[in-house]
């Protein structure tokens, strides 16, 4: 089968790969800025894409991309090392601001992989997988605002993420023109328009990747996702309790967030 036994058809599988997760990256980015704007509707698509049959078929195929991707990624840096070196692809010129990305996609690769890791640890471990097992934790799965929040109350966390987007904004910003080079468009008119819409829209998304991480280390460290009266009556709603005023008097066994009651008796 040509997409396996030939260079072309390999790096045809990066491209196809490589731009489904394009996607997906642009659309986690926008649902992340919901949890910015609309921090009750984030929960609430947090709740929708739970552990739903379409969510799970979902993820599930957004994995199989990521493991073709790398497997690919190997295999090509492999075949292309042995024939020529370090070079990845052999184009007839490389744009010079793209040079140490193009040299560097492998190293780019492991730590944006690396960051994943981190972030499935902090989210989807937490949420859509603990909702699987059925071994729900101290807060409700679908509480994203919740998990944001005891993310980025760690110092470690927007470091860590910093880091990773640095190098997701690297990765991209040479993975976009060079799937459609890998696809055939490869002549002098269309790779520096390629190169200028990629900068584009990886800037856009890669910013407002670095305004979320801002805005959620704030959040996190002002106690807003524990306090906010819309999110605690949310939070109660998906406990299972009562529509009442989140800072009615309760205990501390039957309050999701006993800490955020004046009456309760924890408090006094």
């Amino acid at each position: 089968m040509w997409l396996t036994s030939s260079s072309v058809g390999r790096k045809f599988v990066m491209a196809l790969t490589g731009a489904a997760l394009v996607l997906f990256v642009t659309f986690h980015c926008l649902m992340n800025s919901v949890a910015i704007l609309w921090p009750s509707a984030y929960n609430a698509v947090c709740e929708f894409l739970g552990a739903n049959w379409y969510a799970l078929v979902a993820s599930a195929g957004l994995g199989l991309l990521v493991v073709i991707h790398i497997i690919y990624a190997l295999w090509l840096t492999m075949q292309n090392r042995a024939a020529r070196g370090h070079v990845r692809y052999a184009l007839s010129s490389r744009p010079a601001s793209v040079e140490w990305s193009s040299k560097n996609m492998l190293v780019l690769g492991i730590v944006v992989l690396c960051f994943l890791g981190v972030h499935l640890i902090q989210f989807w471990a937490k949420m859509q997988l603990a909702e699987i097992l059925g071994c729900e934790g101290e807060y409700p799965a679908a509480a994203g605002t919740l998990f944001i929040g005891e993310a980025f109350s760690c110092w470690l966390t927007p470091v860590i993420y910093a880091i990773g987007f640095i190098a997701l904004w690297f990765h991209l910003n040479h993975g976009f023109w060079s799937m459609f080079q890998s696809v055939g468009w490869d002549n002098t008119t269309w790779i520096p328009r390629l190169q200028c819409i990629g900068k584009l829209w990886v800037g856009i998304v890669m910013v407002l990747f670095f305004i979320q991480i801002g805005v959620f280390t704030y959040r996190a460290n002002t106690d807003y996702y524990q306090t906010d009266p819309v999110l605690v009556q949310q939070y109660e709603e998906m406990r299972g309790g009562e529509k009442a005023s989140p800072c009615a008097p309760c205990s501390g066994a039957e309050c999701v967030l006993p800490e955020a009651c004046p009456g309760n008796s924890v408090n006094n």
